[in-house]
């Protein structure tokens, strides 16, 4: 007898494996190589884009289709290249002038300003790969940006080559490639200054190996650092002045243009729902008062020009894109209410999240902005005014 259970087991173990997210070098593959065919004109030593593929591949072609020269097998002979980070087009320069002149990369600004992503595109398109990645946390250890080895292999041979583990910036030296450190200033400054050598000397020692060819490795052509840093949030390390100064610092501040806003998160949270199964189906008004709380609250000011007291907590693009998605599966799989309901209650828990203040602080916005919509006879603000009691 075959019971559910039973056929639930083998449907997982027979079924193709998925992934629910893939990086950005498999998820714009063919942009990539597009690119490559497209954009003949000079590269630096180990790029396998151009600097002008590179902008094109992260800011878009805008409306144009681009035409290949002649004909490439297995790539399409137009091709419009979708714009991938929402922001100034001369900061994502600043970024590839910064690579090609082979300094560190040091991109900065509050949480869920896309710098990650940013971050990862400008690998991706650079050095075909965004997966020499180091995650700074407090317990990160210069073995991460430097080299640790296998003890198996260590205690049966001594320093070798063979025992040697190289981290993703060693390899990335290695490979002249792109390495990415996610968080540095999460980082202790000990474990920062690791990088101050490799950044100014680009080689790395490795005194084991003392007597031997890969005692000393020196980095190839291609080879770059690129980090990211919260400035706002707790448990950040200051950086040694001495780093600071290997790094060309570029902030990247909140999206300024309200709808390119909305069609950020509405893209974002429609892509999210379908990897959950199902279609995205939430009526574009929510959507556009949910944006509108979050530039509101994050701001200070509404777009009247209002006067509003911000919340502790970062109301950034990447939580509106959450409590957007959260929004549209619960109107597939839980349908029966409307979206518009749930607002207030995912808007609590963006909120409350260290100061208990931000609750009253949601609440004046509630009795301010949120009101004074109502009664200029806005009708989604008179709906959301009447939820004022979810808030509670």
């Amino acid at each position: 007898m075959t019971t559910r259970t039973d056929t639930l087991t083998e449907s997982r173990e027979t079924a193709p494996a998925t992934r629910q997210s893939l990086p950005a070098e498999e998820r714009y593959a063919t942009e990539l190589a597009f690119l490559a065919a497209y954009d003949d004109g000079p590269r630096p030593p180990g790029w396998a884009l151009t600097p002008r593929a590179v902008v094109t591949f992260i800011c878009g072609s805008g409306d144009e289709a681009l035409r290949l020269p002649g004909t490439h097998a297995g790539l399409p002979a137009r091709l419009t290249i979708t714009a991938k980070f929402i922001g100034e087009r001369a900061l994502v320069e600043r970024c590839v002038v910064t690579l090609v002149g082979e300094r560190g990369l040091l991109l900065v600004g509050e949480p869920g300003t896309a710098k990650s992503m940013l971050s990862e595109l400008l690998s991706a398109a650079v050095s075909g790969t965004s997966a020499l990645t180091v995650q700074g946390t407090a317990g990160t250890t210069e073995d991460a940006f430097r080299y640790g080895w296998n003890y198996a292999l260590l205690l049966a041979q001594g320093p070798t080559p063979q025992a040697l583990v190289a981290s993703p910036v060693l390899t990335a030296m290695r490979t002249g490639r792109v390495a990415r450190i996610e968080e540095i200033t999460r980082c202790l400054p000990e474990v920062q200054d690791a990088l101050v050598s490799i950044l100014s000397d680009r080689r790395l020692s490795v005194p084991e190996l003392a007597g031997t060819d890969d005692a000393q490795a020196a980095a190839v052509p291609g080879f770059s650092v690129i980090a990211t840093a919260n400035l706002r949030d707790r448990g950040v390390s200051e950086m040694s002045a001495a780093l600071k100064r290997r790094f060309n610092f570029e902030t990247i501040h909140p999206i300024a243009d309200a709808d390119a806003e909305t069609a950020l998160v509405r893209g974002q949270a429609t892509a999210a729902v379908e990897r959950a199964g199902t279609a995205y189906a939430v009526d574009d008004a929510v959507l556009d008062v949910l944006v509108t709380v979050f530039r509101d609250l994050r701001n200070g000011r509404s777009a009247e020009g209002w006067d509003v007291e911000r919340p502790g907590t970062v109301m950034s693009t990447a939580e509106a894109v959450q409590v957007a998605a959260s929004l549209g599966v619960a109107a597939a799989y839980l349908p029966g209410g409307d979206p518009l309901d749930l607002v207030p209650g995912h808007l609590l828990g963006v909120v409350l999240k260290d100061d208990q203040a931000d609750h009253g602080r949601l609440l004046g916005y509630w009795d301010g902005p949120v009101r004074r919509r109502a009664e200029d006879g806005a009708e989604m603000w008179r709906r959301l005014w009447d939820l004022r009691e979810n808030l509670r």
